[in-house]
């Protein structure tokens, strides 16, 4: 019988991939993680595995993954990072294994065109504005040749565009097997692929849809699997939260009747008691909705009772019409498939309406959210760690969770904890970079407190001396997008190096100029601190502006708190402390990528260096130099 392969044979100085590739270069750390994994996967045991940047832990998972000979779950924190697992380091892999790997890849619904959709489109009048007309030819000469189905390859559409939203494959128009395109249809062929895999790339918001959808009647899209590896894996509990809770918005209303009535013309069930019923529904809905706060952003609820005391005559008239618009469409003659689907979601939103407002749980935090026109309640489970243990922790044989940071000092109490994840095997790989000498960590002494008005003004200035000395090409990095407008300004016109902002245009278009524009200064807020890789000298600062603890008047963030405290913590040190430290353990993660780069950290919070719980930070950030004074930070740029 011949030796199965093992980690250590890939992984070793004249291993596999030191022949295969060139440029290999051993990595103690890398050999540890993917031995951890290997193990894990073999002995049916969970792993923890915080793997410092340049570890190479993408390899490390991935080869014990392909090797176990079981169905194995990769899921990354953002799409781009499955693009990348899938159409780049995957395919080196395949073409140095003997035989071929199976391996599929699985988004959610709506990045999927719809065929039924397209072919609807050629006949109804479904498009609005020349604008439109021209995205869908977009759409529909690349859905003649596309294998996939995926938006993704839709270079050429507008990130915006108001004509995928009406084509895409989401469920809620979906008849399924009924379909007369269900043979064709990309969401069928994503799913026959899943099915023939042995190694399946998700993302966490579809592995956690796909958990919650399966604990329902409707069942998931990801098939069976006996392993999953967590990549980003510090992102679990905010997305678990995000699909075990529920959401009611008065936009949902709106699609519900939009789709009604395309159906209804297309398959000719239309009628005026229809009509009527529809318009009741969308009048009924507006008034419902605007009877909660008209402040912009989230906030708490918790007074349902108090709302319906007032207002149960709003509420009593929508969810008659839900149920009549029920009834309506179950009175259908010759009813065409079609329909199911959109009686399901009436049904649906009334049960969770009502959930919503009559059954508050104690486990729960009740919150709106108010996004220009759309008005959104939202549920959201405190604690998802029971949820994460019963669904996934005790079913899954192994599951194995890594990224560069889940560590708080040294120790993982913290993931454990909030995860549910007990009897688990951990490991630290350290960075392979001298983080010594690439990287210096200034905190500036004389700036305000940042919880003190005067901080902004100061801190601008700080923030010009520093990109004078950098040359621009830093990333200022902000807790707060009221913050980053604030700060811009006040620098904007003062710098000599091109700007950008988050918002001005889509993500990866910001990086890409970022890239390419000498000199240049990106401002930033959270959706830049992870996932963002820029190697070289393009990149040599990074500015943050706070310590980023989460914003205690966050409905969820509040809820925990006063939960940790109920319970007899401290919610100061038990939680927010830790989620801080990781998530500045983000952020100073984008400037040091590779052994050739090197730049400044810098942090204008000095209360890392004067509280007490400073420390924690310091013990769970990597061993950069450091120094409180500017004129070190001069001098390393002059050594540059």
């Amino acid at each position: 019988m011949p030796i199965q392969p093992s980690a250590r044979k890939f992984f070793s100085r004249q291993g596999v991939l030191a022949q295969w590739h060139p440029n290999y270069e051993f990595r103690p750390g890398q050999l540890q993680m993917a031995e951890a994994v290997e193990a894990a996967l073999t002995d049916q045991r969970h792993l923890i595995v915080e793997a410092g940047t340049g570890t190479g832990k993408t390899l490390a998972y991935l080869i014990p993954a392909i090797l176990s000979g079981r169905r194995v779950i990769i899921s990354t924190g953002t799409k781009n990072l499955q693009e990348q697992l899938f159409f780049k380091d995957i395919p080196f892999l395949a073409q140095h294994f003997p035989n071929p790997l199976r391996v599929s890849y699985m988004k959610g619904r709506n990045n999927y065109a719809c065929r039924q959709k397209m072919i609807d489109a050629e006949r109804e009048p479904i498009l609005s504005g020349l604008e439109e007309v021209n995205d869908f030819k977009i759409i529909r000469d690349w859905e003649l040749q596309t294998q996939t189905g995926d938006r993704a390859e839709l270079h050429t559409l507008p990130e915006d565009s108001t004509v995928w939203h009406k084509l895409d494959a989401r469920r809620e128009l979906c008849s399924g097997q009924k379909c007369p395109q269900f043979e064709r249809c990309f969401i069928t062929k994503m799913q026959q692929e899943a099915a023939a895999s042995d190694l399946i790339v998700v993302n966490h918001h579809l592995f956690f849809a796909d958990l919650s959808v399966k604990q329902t009647d409707f069942g998931g899209v990801i098939p069976d699997y006996e392993a999953v590896i967590f990549d980003e894996a510090h992102e679990i509990e905010d997305v678990a939260g995000q699909y075990f809770g529920i959401t009611v918005s008065n936009h949902q209303i709106n699609d519900l009747v939009r789709d009604i009535n395309a159906t209804a013309r297309r398959k000719d069930f239309g009628s005026t008691e229809l009509d009527r019923t529809l318009v009741a529904l969308g009048d009924a809905s507006e008034r419902f909705f605007a009877h909660f706060p008209q402040i912009e952003g989230r906030a708490g609820f918790a007074d349902q009772a108090g709302f319906l005391e007032k207002h149960r005559e709003a509420y009593d008239d929508l969810l008659l019409g839900l149920e009549l618009l029920g009834a309506n469409l179950q009175l259908i003659k010759n009813q065409p498939e079609e329909v199911i689907p959109l009686f399901r979601r009436t049904e649906d939103f009334r049960a969770r309406l009502k959930y919503w407002m009559e059954a508050p749980e104690k486990t729960t935090v009740y919150w709106i959210e108010r996004r220009g026109r759309g008005v959104f309640l939202q549920a959201t489970p405190i604690d998802v760690s029971p949820m994460l243990k019963e669904m996934l922790f005790d079913r899954i044989p192994s599951i194995v969770l890594t990224s560069a940071t889940l560590a708080v000092g040294g120790k993982f109490d913290f993931l454990e904890k909030r995860l549910g994840l007990t009897l688990n095997r951990s490991l630290v790989v350290e960075g392979s970079f001298d983080y010594q000498k690439q990287a210096l960590l200034y905190v500036p002494q004389d700036l305000p407190d940042p919880r003190t008005p005067g901080f902004s003004r100061a801190a601008a200035e700080e923030i010009l001396a520093l990109l004078k000395l950098s040359e621009g090409r830093a990333f200022v990095l902000f807790t707060s997008y009221q913050q980053m407008t604030h700060v811009r300004e006040l620098v904007d016109y003062r710098l000599d190096y091109p700007t950008l902002i988050q918002g001005s245009k889509p993500r990866n278009v910001l990086l890409e100029e970022f890239r390419a524009t000498p000199n240049c200064v990106l401002f930033a807020t959270s959706s830049f601190w992870q996932g963002v890789d820029v190697q070289g000298d393009q990149l040599s600062c990074v500015i943050i502006d706070k310590l980023p603890f989460a914003v205690p008047s966050d409905p969820v963030v509040d809820a925990r708190i006063r939960a940790l405290r109920e319970t007899g913590g401290n919610p100061f040190f038990d939680y927010q402390i830790p989620q801080a430290a990781i998530a500045l353990k983000q952020g100073f993660g984008r400037l040091i990528r590779s052994k050739t780069d090197r730049g400044v950290l810098a942090l204008l919070d000095h209360r890392i260096t004067k509280q007490r719980y400073g420390q924690v930070f310091f013990d769970s950030l990597p061993d950069y130099g450091f120094t409180m004074n500017r004129e070190d930070v001069a001098r390393f740029f002059s050594h540059v």
